[in-house]
C-alpha cells in the first residue's frame, strides 16, 4: 500500500507539471512574444522559489533572486518546418527511478542565421509519448549548463506550439534541466545531433 509521504510527493509532481502545462498556455495565448517570456520566467521563479518539489536546495539564494537568464533576443524566434529522417533511429536512456526512457528520431529543424544548425526532434516514447528537444550549445560548460539546456519537452508541459508539420521554436525558452540544480535527478542530456557549435546567449543562464 503507498505511503502517505509517497501519496504526498505524488500529488506536488503532479501539481508541479499541471503549473508548468497552465504557464506554457500562457505563453502560448500571449499576443506579444516578449510578455510571453516574461510571464514564463515570473512562473518559473515562483515554482523553484516556493514549490515542494523544487530542485533547488531550502538555503539556494535562487530561491531568493530568481533564475538568471539573457535578455530576450526575438532573432531567436522561429517557426520552421520538421522534415523526416532518413532512417529510423532509437536512443534508450538512463532516467534513474523512472527507468529506461526511449526516444524515437522523428526528424530535424534547420536554424537560420544567427544559430545556423540542425537540432534533432524525438519523440518521448514514455509518459503517454511527447516531443523532446534538448540543445547543447557553445555557451555549455561557461555560461550554461555543461550537459546542455531543454527547449521542448511537451511530455512534461513545455510545449511552444506550432501548425501542421511545424514547430515553433523560441530559443529564448531554453531551460536547464532539473539535475543542473540537485544531483538526486537522472536527465537525458543532448546527444550529438542536437549539438550545436553556435552560442546561443538566450535562455536560462549560469
Amino acid at each position: 500500500m503507498e505511503s502517505r509521504t509517497d501519496a504526498d510527493t505524488a500529488l506536488q509532481l503532479a501539481d508541479w507539471r499541471r503549473t508548468v502545462a497552465e504557464l506554457y498556455a500562457q505563453v502560448r495565448a500571449a499576443a506579444d512574444p516578449v510578455a510571453g517570456h516574461a510571464r514564463w520566467r515570473a512562473g518559473r521563479d515562483a515554482l523553484f522559489g516556493r514549490h515542494p518539489q523544487s530542485p533547488l536546495a531550502a538555503t539556494d539564494p535562487l530561491r531568493g533572486t530568481g533564475l538568471p537568464y539573457w535578455p530576450y533576443d526575438p532573432a531567436l524566434r522561429f517557426e520552421l518546418p520538421v522534415t523526416p529522417p532518413d532512417a529510423p533511429q532509437r536512443r534508450e536512456v538512463d532516467t534513474g527511478a523512472d527507468g529506461v526512457t526511449s526516444y524515437e528520431l522523428i526528424g530535424s529543424v534547420r536554424l537560420p542565421a544567427p544559430v545556423s544548425g540542425t537540432l534533432a526532434v524525438w519523440w518521448t516514447r514514455q509518459y503517454g509519448g511527447g516531443l523532446f528537444l534538448p540543445v547543447r550549445d557553445g555557451t555549455a560548460g561557461r555560461t550554461s549548463y555543461g550537459a546542455g539546456r531543454y527547449l521542448l519537452d511537451t511530455a512534461k508541459g513545455a510545449d511552444l506550439g506550432g501548425s501542421g508539420g511545424s514547430l515553433l521554436l523560441d530559443l529564448n525558452f531554453l531551460y536547464h534541466p532539473s539535475c543542473r540544480y540537485d544531483d538526486s535527478w537522472v536527465c537525458p542530456l543532448a546527444p550529438a545531433e542536437n549539438t550545436l557549435a553556435a552560442e546561443i546567449r538566450a535562455g536560462e543562464r549560469l
